[in-house]
């Protein structure tokens, strides 16, 4: 791979300073009568590999590579808190279920709410806010 990838970089050369262009992947695989796959196997072999601890230079100062990665929450404790919340779904009345369905999965309105179930607006906000307390708790 190492020999092709010089082999490579010295027709990508010489073709630019021909034409002024980058050759193609398609011409250099015709050319060295490998496939293209092989041309991107080589390519990549002769590039340098970069530390994760390299340092990075940016307006706001030194900065390794590692501290630019997005660290995402624990996949662990999200799991747990769907879970969690899927039992204290289950465990509703079948009103009250549907009302925390409706609210917050189908991101439905309190007056929307209302008109579906059959009830006021005011009875939906009362509902909802005893619901929420009461999962809370539960919670806790």
């Amino acid at each position: 791979m190492k020999e092709l990838a010089t082999k490579i970089e010295m027709m990508r050369k010489e073709y630019l300073d021909k034409t002024g262009e980058e050759i193609s992947l398609q011409e250099l695989a015709k050319k060295l009568e490998v496939s293209k796959e092989d041309i991107a196997m080589a390519i990549d072999s002769g590039r340098q590999v970069e530390s994760i601890d390299k340092e990075i230079y940016e307006e706001q100062g030194r900065e390794n590579a590692l501290s630019k990665i997005n660290i995402q929450k624990d996949e662990t404790n999200i799991l747990i808190d769907k879970l969690c919340l899927a039992k204290l779904i289950k465990d509703l009345e079948k009103r009250d279920r549907e009302i925390i369905l409706l609210r917050y999965y189908k991101e439905k309105t309190q007056v929307e709410v209302a008109r579906i179930l059959g009830i006021t607006q005011v009875q939906v906000s009362r509902l909802e806010k005893r619901i929420l307390q009461s999962m809370r708790t539960k919670i806790m």
